[in-house]
C-alpha cells in the first residue's frame, strides 16, 4: 500500500515538473519575453493583484522586456499599436473572457459582460442610437446636462466654495446618468441634497470592494458558494467574507431594479413619452417583440449603464480639477479660463450655462480632458480578450484561448510617444513640435472597435459643459494639503493616483473655488 501511495505521489510530482518545464521552455508562448516566475503559474500575477500593484507592475515589465510580455502560463500583455488593432479592432473576433462575469447583474449578462461579438452586437443595437453624439447634443439631453451643471454650481455656493469634490462630483454624475437611463422613473436628486439618493454613493466607497473583486476573479466558484450559505454554515462562512454584507453595488442594484419595476407598471402612454434608455429597451420587451428580452434583462442592462456612468465621469472630473488647481499648473488653468470666458452670451442658455454643443468645440478644453484621461484613465487596467483560434499578434504566434490584453495605463506612459509621460501637460496636444497624430494612435481612454465605450459622448458632454461653467465663474486652487497629495480612486483591485505625489488619500479631494470678476458680455 505504501509503495502504491509513493508511486502516485511520484507520478503527480513528475507530471507537475513536466508541466512546469513545458510551460517555461516548450510552450508556444515560451519565445515571448517575461519573468520566468510569471510563466510558471497564474499565482504570480494573482499575487500582484492581491498587493494592488498589477497595473504598475505590468507597465514596469513592458519598460524592461518590450511591447510583448508573458505574464502567465496562458496570458500575454501587449503595449503596441499593431497589437491594439489586432486584438481590439473592428472585426478582430477576439472575445471577452470570464473576467467580465463579475459585471453581471441579477444573474444576467449585459452588453458589457457578453463574451461573444454577436451577443454584444445584438444587445447594443437596441439602444446604441441613444448614445450617438448627435442624440446627446439634441435639445432634450443637452438641456438635462446643462440643468445638472446649474445644480452643481448652486451646490458649490451652498457649500461655501471650499468643496470636497470627490463626493460632489459623484452626486453630479449619478444625477446625470439616472436621468439619462431612467428618466422620471428613477432619476436621483443628490445635488439637491436628498440624503437617500446620496447614500447610494456610499455603496461604492468601501475599500473592501477591492478584496471582493480579487476573490470573485480568482476564486469565482468559492466566492459564490461562500455567500450562498445559510444557517449554521452561513454563520461560519460570514467570518471569511472578503466583504461583509451588503456587498459592492447592493444598494445601487436594488435602486436600479426598483426603477425598472416602476417603469414596467407605467401606462403605455407614459412609456411612449419617455426618451430615456429604459424606454429604448422596452421596445424590445417580450410583450412588444417575439423572442424579446424580459424585465430582468432590462433591469440588468440599465443597472450596468448606471454603474458605468458614475465613477468614470466623476473620477475624471476630479483629477481634471485637481490637476488644474495645483500651483505648478496655474498656466494651464489660465489658458482654459481665457478660452471658456470667450464664449459669447448667445452661446449660453437661459441660466447662463454654456451650451453643450458649444463646449464640445473648445480646443483647449479638449486638450485638458485628453491629458487628464491620458494620465488618469477611468479604467486604466488591462482589458483581457481571447480568440478560439490561433492568431499572430505583433509578430508573435498566439495559441487558441490564450488570454491577451492591453492596458491604457501602459499605453499612455510610453516615453517614446509622450515626452515626460508622468507630467500633466495639456499643451502637448496642441504643440506643433509634437507628433500629435502618433499620440492619438496611442490614446485609448475609451477602448476601441466594436467594444468602444458606448457612453463616451455622454461623458464628454457632461465634462465639457461642467468644466466650462466652473472656469467661467471660478478659479480653483488645492486646499487641505492636496498641493502634493494625490486623490485616489478604487480600481478593480488597486488604488490609482498620481505617482509623482508624496502621498495619497483615497476617495477625497479638496479644492477651493474663488469667484472671478464678471467678464464683459457675460
Amino acid at each position: 500500500m505504501s509503495f502504491a501511495i509513493a508511486a502516485v505521489f511520484t507520478f503527480l510530482a513528475a507530471a507537475l515538473i513536466y508541466r512546469l518545464i513545458f510551460s517555461v521552455f516548450f510552450s508556444p508562448l515560451a519565445k515571448i519575453p517575461g519573468p520566468k516566475p510569471f510563466s510558471l503559474t497564474k499565482a504570480r500575477l494573482a499575487y500582484e493583484d492581491y498587493r494592488g500593484s498589477r497595473t504598475r507592475t505590468i507597465n514596469a515589465l513592458h519598460r524592461k522586456y518590450g511591447p510583448a510580455v508573458r505574464i502567465g502560463p496562458n496570458e500575454v500583455t501587449f503595449n503596441s499599436t499593431p497589437a491594439l488593432r489586432t486584438i481590439y479592432g473592428a472585426g478582430s473576433g477576439f472575445e471577452r473572457t470570464s473576467f467580465y462575469s463579475m459585471f453581471e447583474a441579477y444573474g444576467r449578462k449585459n452588453m458589457f459582460s457578453f463574451h461573444t461579438v454577436k451577443e454584444h452586437g445584438d444587445r447594443k443595437k437596441m439602444f446604441a442610437h441613444a448614445y450617438a453624439k448627435s442624440a446627446i447634443l439634441k435639445p432634450d439631453t443637452a438641456a438635462m446636462i446643462e440643468g445638472k451643471v446649474k445644480s452643481y454650481l448652486e451646490l458649490l455656493e451652498k457649500d461655501g466654495r471650499t468643496s470636497e469634490i470627490f463626493s460632489s462630483l459623484h452626486y453630479f454624475s449619478l444625477d446625470a446618468i439616472t436621468d439619462f437611463v431612467y428618466g422620471r422613473f428613477g432619476k436621483t436628486s443628490c445635488l439637491q441634497g436628498v440624503e437617500k439618493d446620496r447614500a447610494l454613493i456610499e455603496d461604492i466607497m468601501s475599500t473592501a470592494r477591492r478584496k471582493l473583486s480579487w476573490y470573485t476573479v480568482h476564486f469565482p466558484r468559492f466566492t459564490k458558494w461562500l455567500y450562498s450559505q445559510t444557517g449554521m454554515v452561513g454563520c461560519i462562512a460570514r467570518q471569511f467574507y472578503p466583504m461583509q454584507l451588503p456587498t459592492t453595488y447592493t444598494g445601487i442594484r436594488l435602486y436600479a431594479i426598483k426603477a425598472c419595476q416602476e417603469f414596467s407598471k407605467a401606462s403605455a402612454e407614459a412609456k411612449e413619452n419617455e426618451t430615456s434608455v429604459i424606454s429604448k429597451l422596452w421596445k424590445h420587451h417580450r410583450s412588444q417583440k417575439e423572442n424579446g428580452i424580459d424585465d430582468v434583462d432590462i433591469a440588468a442592462e440599465c443597472a450596468d449603464h448606471l454603474l458605468a456612468g458614475i465613477d468614470t465621469t466623476s473620477d475624471t472630473l476630479m483629477f481634471l480639477i485637481w490637476s488644474l488647481s495645483r500651483p505648478e499648473h496655474k498656466e494651464f488653468q489660465q489658458k482654459l479660463v481665457d478660452e471658456v470666458r470667450s464664449i459669447s452670451e448667445s452661446d449660453l442658455n437661459a441660466d447662463g450655462i454654456p451650451k453643450a454643443e458649444v463646449t464640445d468645440r473648445l480646443s483647449y478644453l479638449d486638450a485638458v480632458i485628453k491629458e487628464t484621461l491620458r494620465l488618469y484613465a477611468p479604467l486604466p487596467g488591462t482589458e483581457p480578450r481571447s480568440l478560439p483560434r490561433a492568431a499572430t499578434v505583433d509578430g508573435y504566434m498566439i495559441p487558441p484561448r490564450t488570454v491577451v490584453s492591453i492596458s491604457p495605463y501602459a499605453l499612455h506612459r510610453n516615453p517614446d510617444v509622450f515626452k515626460d509621460p508622468l507630467k500633466f501637460n495639456p499643451d502637448r496636444w496642441l504643440d506643433n513640435s509634437q507628433d500629435t497624430a502618433e499620440m492619438k494612435k496611442w490614446f485609448w481612454a475609451f477602448s476601441s472597435g466594436g467594444r468602444m465605450c458606448i457612453g463616451m459622448h455622454l461623458a464628454m458632454a457632461e465634462m465639457t459643459t461642467l468644466v466650462s461653467a466652473i472656469y467661467r465663474k471660478y478659479t480653483t486652487s488645492t486646499t487641505g494639503g492636496f498641493e502634493n497629495v494625490s486623490p485616489g480612486i478604487t480600481g478593480r483591485y488597486e488604488v490609482f493616483y498620481d505617482e509623482t505625489c508624496k502621498g495619497v488619500r483615497e476617495h477625497e479631494c479638496r479644492v477651493e473655488f474663488k469667484p472671478q470678476a464678471v467678464a464683459t458680455g457675460v
